[in-house]
């Protein structure tokens, strides 16, 4: 994948990004932090109707670790709590998952629902209403700022994992 692939650098959604481009500018880095958009998204219809897939969550949150540091609701950006290979875990038991190791907007949002970030008991009840069947695993897929890792290493890998367990769609959920 090449540079020329992404969305023009002002083409962004929200203005956090900006700030954000901004704050890594300042960080020494020489140039703002380019996010990785594109401006066209190859979208496919389903093969099947939703209540026939098979849907996998994959999600930013980090596994809790608690040698980190904190990483409650609102706690500081921490560094610490990150990692950086995917992981997966059991759909059918509950996961402590946390944010403390992405850079949101602590100014406005507090990060007390975890299923804005882990939807996974959500899924586990909407599956159970029969609008989906839940793949046997979810899968982590770290934040390491690296548009080179995540495109070749950590994608292909979530794609093989998902492939494995034979899932039909996605939800991804960024964080």
């Amino acid at each position: 994948m090449s540079d020329t692939d992404f969305a023009p650098d002002h083409d962004v959604p929200i203005e956090y990004m900006r700030r954000t481009r901004e704050y890594y500018q300042t960080l020494g880095f020489g140039a703002p932090y380019r996010w990785a958009h594109h401006a066209d998204v190859p979208f496919a219809r389903p093969a099947k109707k939703l209540a026939a897939s098979t849907v996998a969550l994959i999600s930013t949150a980090a596994p809790y670790q608690p040698d980190k540091g904190d990483q409650g609701p609102g706690a500081i950006y921490n560094a610490a709590a990150k990692f950086y290979t995917v992981y997966s875990g059991e759909t059918a038991r509950d996961h402590d998952t946390r944010i403390s190791h992405i850079a949101y907007d602590r100014k406005h949002t507090e990060a007390r629902d975890p299923n804005t970030w882990f939807p996974l008991p959500l899924m586990r009840t909407l599956a159970g209403e029969g609008r989906f069947k839940l793949a046997p695993r979810f899968h982590g897929a770290p934040t390491n700022r690296s548009h080179r890792v995540t495109s070749d290493v950590d994608a292909p890998e979530i794609y093989e994992r998902c492939r494995q367990d034979r899932v039909d769609a996605a939800l991804l959920v960024p964080t």
